[in-house]
């Protein structure tokens, strides 16, 4: 059996852009979405312009300030609780899942793309999904690369760049981020 590119998408590895197919209808959907997301003036209408890009509600307890930049949109899902502050964006061909009571700072950006070494390759996408785990907190100007799950209670600090996991209940900080201490 064939598997649809958005199974293929979400299950991580390479995939060539010319096998995109349907995907690219929902990048060009998002795209056109976007501009109307981005003038919402009130927390419900960006709610409401925000669920029809992503494809599904979200709950009236997660707030998204705008400016709120997506590539696809239909790959990320949004918990209870979260709250999520200006200028984020979110490159979710490979899937972003943020759990319930997760706070995301100013400019933070959560890419699940990146693109092989191997130059004959370059053009191809390498997907991998991000897991943001009950009550992290992501501060401003973080970028949390392909593949990494941030673990339950974990704060990430300002301007880190994160491309490994991140244990439950640890702080880590830099270029590229590292381990700085436990939560307490």
């Amino acid at each position: 059996m064939i598997q649809h590119i958005f199974e293929r998408m979400l299950a991580g590895g390479l995939i060539r852009t010319d096998e995109m197919g349907d995907a690219w209808e929902v990048v060009f959907r998002a795209q056109r979405l976007s501009p109307a997301l981005n003038a919402s003036t009130t927390i419900d209408e960006m709610r409401e312009r925000l669920s029809e890009i992503i494809g599904s509600k979200i709950d009236s307890t997660t707030t998204v300030f705008v400016p709120f930049y997506t590539n696809f949109g239909k790959h990320i899902r949004f918990g209870k609780r979260v709250f999520i502050n200006h200028a984020c964006t979110f490159l979710d061909l490979g899937g972003i899942t943020v759990e319930d009571d997760v706070q995301i700072g100013p400019k933070v950006n959560l890419i699940t793309e990146n693109h092989p070494v191997d130059p004959l390759q370059r053009k191809s996408l390498d997907l991998k999904s991000i897991l943001i785990k009950r009550n992290a907190w992501i501060g401003a100007g973080a970028t949390i690369l392909p593949g990494v799950t941030v673990g339950e209670n974990s704060i990430v600090a300002a301007g880190a760049v994160v491309n490994k996991d991140v244990a439950d209940n640890a702080i880590v900080g830099g270029v590229p981020a590292k381990f700085i201490r436990a939560v307490q």
